[in-house]
């Protein structure tokens, strides 16, 4: 099958390429703005897991524990409640018409679309739907027998190469494989290097520096949707 008679696959990271904000990090402030954390030391521990994320150095089950911690001891309904209103205050404010019009334009021309994400699914998923994407690939958490979290990553996490994986069995799932499409990813960050060189069509978008200079040395396609927060 020649590329261009192929089945069109096209993936979206979401923070900082779709949104111009990173959606953890603004559900972590958001806790903090209704009570659910204390202000300083959710703030500390907040910033050094972001520093670790950035620097690629970030143990993600770690994270998630920490991340999820409030929202799991406060329950579905509560959770349900305070994501309506993050939404409402950070989210919405957040969603660029140009992002919004990629997204669709793609969907458009018949490709399938997923968005692929190292936030978990509790904060992504009404994000993802925002964009009119139902095809979500992100964090999955552990839940126990009433069907809640626990507060543990469930399978492999999509970051860094588990964003490889994850795809992997997407596309499995879908009765396909990479030979069987032709993919194109669109992505700010080095963290995701593995799943860039992987797909068909590397599209560095609102790149961070690094991975700005690594696009511009093998010819990547770069866009600039819009500036980095």
């Amino acid at each position: 099958m020649t590329s261009a008679s192929r089945p069109r696959v096209t993936l979206f990271d979401l923070d900082h390429t779709l949104l111009p904000i990173d959606s953890d990090y603004s559900w972590g402030e958001f806790t903090q703005r209704i009570g659910w954390t204390d202000r300083v030391e959710f703030k500390r521990r907040n910033d050094e897991f972001y520093a670790h994320y950035i620097a690629g150095t970030l143990d993600v089950h770690d994270y998630v524990r920490f991340a999820v911690e409030a929202v799991r001891t406060r329950g579905h309904d509560a959770y349900v409640a305070a994501h309506e209103r993050f939404m409402r205050e950070f989210i919405t404010p957040a969603l660029r018409p140009q992002a919004v019009e990629l997204v669709r334009r793609h969907q458009q021309q018949g490709d399938a679309v997923a968005i692929v994400t190292a936030t978990n699914e509790l904060v992504t998923r009404p994000i993802a739907a925002a964009f009119g994407v139902p095809e979500l690939i992100a964090v999955e958490l552990e839940r126990d027998a009433s069907g809640w979290i626990t507060g543990e990553i469930a399978g492999v996490p999509s970051m860094r190469d588990g964003k490889v994986v994850r795809v992997a069995e997407w596309l499995q799932r879908r009765g396909q494989d990479w030979l069987d499409v032709e993919t194109t990813f669109y992505s700010d960050s080095m963290n995701d290097l593995p799943l860039l060189e992987r797909v068909n069509h590397p599209v560095a978008t609102n790149p961070d520096p690094k991975l700005r200079t690594l696009a511009l040395e093998r010819g990547w396609r770069i866009l600039d949707l819009f500036e980095r927060a």
